[in-house]
């Protein structure tokens, strides 16, 4: 009986595999939104009603393509920060931004899904959340081992001040992320982390053709310079 349900789970498994396989071509031709099960079931040779078995809505199937792309960068990012010495803080901070854009331009499709324009009427999961944040995390805990070494002097001279609105934000954002990092710094690190994947959006969608021809070294100039303006510092030598 065991054995025969661990076959079962097997082959579930397997056609849940076929079925988000599917799903990422049509993403890569028709988009999030015109993404659909009836499709997916034709292309796999199902009769419609069968695919409702494993995922009972367009949303379901939507959400774990979503998941998977979060982890798969999530890890990309975890993996090349853990191959960095602990105490290279700018070097983690630049090899964890180039595995972010090489993720995403190797799965331009599955960035664009978590990336991109909202898909109408989609509300994402609770479920999301946590593959969302693993970059994230990644990012403040560079930012987190660089301070408790002396090695993050922000440059903040001359800037305005922060919002106060932002106050109860930092706090919020400093008890999962940032402790013990004061507020001026979290919201920097925040516009460090948008620019760097808003620099990765414009390229994947095409708001730099005819305007840059070396993307990949606008993007390490990019990174570099939010490195700068949070005062990342090489660690030792």
């Amino acid at each position: 009986m065991n054995a025969s349900r661990t076959a079962r789970e097997r082959v579930r498994a397997e056609l849940v595999s076929e079925i988000k396989d599917v799903a990422r071509r049509q993403l890569a031709v028709d988009g999030a939104t015109g993404l659909s099960l009836r499709a997916v079931a034709r292309e796999l040779g199902m009769v419609s009603s069968a695919i409702y078995r494993y995922f009972p809505s367009r949303d379901e199937l939507l959400t774990a393509l979503i998941i998977e792309a979060f982890n798969a960068v999530g890890e990309a990012v975890e993996t090349a920060d853990a191959a960095c010495p602990r105490d290279q803080y700018l070097d983690r901070w630049m090899t964890a931004c180039r595995a972010i854009r090489t993720w995403a331009l190797a799965h331009p499709h599955e960035y664009a899904l978590i990336h991109g324009s909202p898909v109408p009427g989609y509300v994402a999961p609770q479920d999301t959340v946590g593959p969302a944040a693993r970059d994230a995390f990644v990012m403040a805990g560079i930012l987190r081992d660089a301070d408790a070494a002396g090695k993050l002097t922000p440059r903040t001279a001359g800037l305005p001040p922060f919002p106060a609105s932002f106050a109860e934000d930092a706090e919020r954002l400093r008890e999962t992320l940032f402790d013990p990092l004061p507020h001026d710094v979290i919201l920097m690190s925040l516009m460090a982390w948008t620019s760097v994947y808003g620099t990765i959006s414009f390229e994947l969608f095409g708001m730099y053709n005819s305007v840059i021809e070396d993307p990949s070294a606008t993007f390490d100039y990019n990174a570099l310079t939010q490195a700068h303006l949070l005062g990342l510092t090489p660690g030792p030598q």
